[in-house]
């Protein structure tokens, strides 16, 4: 017979694991978001604002003329800088781990889904939540390697 030793974590120890690692991470995964959806969405709306100018100064004497090159040049440079810094991607990324994360903990503390009939809570709570952490470094690490592979291309 195999000898299994098993893993019990207690209450002191996981409420610091919660407050030291699984708060932390939930914070930051919501901070970063909240940036990464900012700086997307001001990124966009300078780009619709300055193409929806440009035709027009174009269209105006000649002198606007050199401010809608500048204009256009804009455009392009924030067009760029969105395809090339992700950040909308980066920012769903974020969201999902941090909402997904919340849910873990909602489902911890109403005894819901795997902790219905799971022998300890606690444990299977860090295993998911270092799972899901993992998997997103991963994904992250996967949108990395493409934008090195793109930069290379280009």
């Amino acid at each position: 017979m195999e000898n299994k030793q098993e893993t019990v974590v207690d209450a002191k120890d996981f409420q610091e694991y919660l407050e030291k690692r699984y708060q932390d991470q939930v914070k930051w995964y919501d901070n970063k978001a909240t940036i990464n959806q900012k700086i997307y969405k001001r990124f966009q709306w300078l780009v619709i604002i300055l193409s929806a100018l440009t035709p027009v100064l174009i269209a105006v004497e000649d002198i606007f003329h050199w401010p809608a090159i500048v204009i256009a040049a804009i455009v392009a440079i924030l067009t760029t800088a969105l395809k090339t810094f992700r950040y909308q991607e980066h920012w769903l990324n974020y969201r999902t781990t941090c909402e997904t994360l919340k849910k873990e903990k909602v489902f911890y503390d109403a005894h819901a889904g795997l902790y219905r009939d799971v022998e300890d809570k606690n444990i299977t709570f860090i295993e998911r939540v270092e799972a899901l952490i993992s998997q997103e470094n991963t994904t992250w690490l996967s949108t990395a390697q493409q934008q090195r592979k793109e930069a290379v291309v280009q």
